[in-house]
């Protein structure tokens, strides 16, 4: 007869029968008794065990005690050795933040390499209140006050519903073995001293406490599931897509009850964290923006933008040269260049000039601040970035226009825009250019 967490793991994660799984096992209590839980049940496992060096022999005894699991269970085993320390100082990272990248890079490597579909850890019901506690502490929104998901990508933690005394006891009743970790003990980590010194009094003061935990969690999930149903409804409403580009109609925005958590909600993926400064852009002037490691956002009249940030490059500056002899150019945009003997009907992706105005070689870069043109069909200059905002054309995409020059730096096209009168073909013209995209 099964017992209720082998039972509970063949009802709720059936789906994993049959599937390449990885465990990542400490040789603690919890990724023991997971291990020989899967095992009984026949699911395809694998064991993953990194060493980070952090315990001197108790670090070298746990991974000993894994391999001899594997054996045991006759279960492919994968070990490694981390420097910690040493990558913690590198990257400037807590101990705890080092020990967790390099752990999950080598999962995702063992992963890729082995075809495992699923990583699966041993994270109880403990696990989850001390971070629902952790994030409470810290400041967060109700996503941080859900818990962690018992399956969250191919990420898949069947013991989360059981504690760690039931964990235990299942463990000392099967007279399976582990290894303790006595670092668990130390009270110098915030998670160690919620779990030595707040997890016991709530305990005390209601036996019950991880059980309506866990009905705690199941209303917050219901609770989030209606934000994130709104959410996406507001999403269609107020958001546009351009490619890769994102806009925000602030008009529409406004007119909700509350526009500040609707766009924290809405910008939560992308990196933000100061908002009350991505809030106030709202009411900023156009061109302010908002960094992270991979996003900007950007207000532009009446829309925030937010598009991945590019890394900036030595090309932003570069000019391209076109010669006389050139009849294409592929790079950074394709254009024909052809000699006619006429015109024919133009639209904005095609010009003709007076070849013998034009002073070669020709020149392809980005717009700068001061400069200037004679737009065709009217009288007298025009700074570009006057042009740019009458016509109405967003900063983000000003800064992906190119203009074309003469060598002497003078501006015979906005690409794509306006022609510059300048270089008009006349009646007298004989050498007709055909410039087009």
């Amino acid at each position: 007869m099964l017992q209720e967490l082998a039972k509970h793991i063949d009802k709720h994660f059936s789906f994993l029968k049959g599937k390449k799984l990885l465990i990542a096992i400490s040789g603690g209590v919890d990724s023991v008794v997971l291990t020989h839980l899967l095992h009984q049940l026949k699911f395809d496992i694998s064991l993953a065990h990194c060493n980070f060096q952090l315990r001197s022999e108790e670090s070298d005894k746990d991974e000993e005690f894994v391999k001899n699991l594997g054996k045991k269970l006759n279960l492919n085993t994968y070990t490694i050795r981390f420097n910690t320390n040493e990558y913690a100082v590198n990257n400037k990272l807590s101990t705890q933040l080092a020990a967790r990248e390099l752990r999950y890079s080598w999962f995702e490597k063992l992963s890729n390499e082995h075809s495992f579909s699923h990583l699966l850890t041993a994270h109880h019901a403990d696990d989850n209140l001390e971070t629902f506690l952790i994030n409470l502490s810290r400041g967060t929104g109700l996503e941080g006050l859900t818990g962690i998901p018992p399956i969250n990508g191919s990420i898949v933690r069947p013991l989360l519903v059981f504690s760690r005394e039931e964990i235990l006891n299942y463990a000392k009743q099967n007279n399976i073995e582990w290894r303790e970790d006595e670092s668990n003990s130390e009270i110098k980590y915030l998670r160690n001293k919620i779990r030595h010194q707040v997890t016991p009094i709530l305990k005390e003061l209601n036996a019950s406490t991880l059980k309506n935990f866990n009905k705690t969690i199941d209303h917050l999930k219901e609770s989030q599931q209606i934000i994130d149903d709104k959410i996406e409804e507001v999403t269609h409403e107020i958001i546009a897509k351009e490619g890769d580009l994102l806009k925000i109609n602030i008009e529409k925005l406004l007119k909700l009850s509350n526009p500040k958590p609707y766009l924290y909600q809405l910008l939560k993926p992308y990196e933000f964290k100061e908002w009350n400064d991505v809030y106030n852009l709202i009411y900023a002037q156009s061109g302010k923006q908002i960094l992270t490691k991979n996003y900007t956002l950007l207000k532009d009249r009446d829309f925030l933008l937010l598009l991945r940030t590019s890394e900036k490059s030595s090309n932003e500056e570069e000019v391209y040269t076109i010669r006389e002899e050139n009849k294409e150019i592929t790079a950074p945009i394709r254009l024909l260049l052809k000699r006619v003997q006429k015109k024919t009907d133009t639209d904005q992706k095609s010009i003709y000039v007076d070849n013998e105005l034009l002073s070669y070689p020709l020149k392809l870069r980005r717009w700068n601040s001061g400069d200037f043109f004679y737009p065709a069909g009217m009288l007298g200059k025009k700074k570009i970035s006057k042009y740019f905002k009458d016509e109405k054309i967003s900063i983000i995409n000003k800064n992906k226009i190119w203009l074309l020059c003469s060598s002497k730096n003078e501006i015979i096209w906005i690409i794509g825009k306006r022609q510059d009168r300048r270089f008009l073909p006349t009646e007298k013209t004989t050498k007709l250019l055909q410039i087009s995209i």
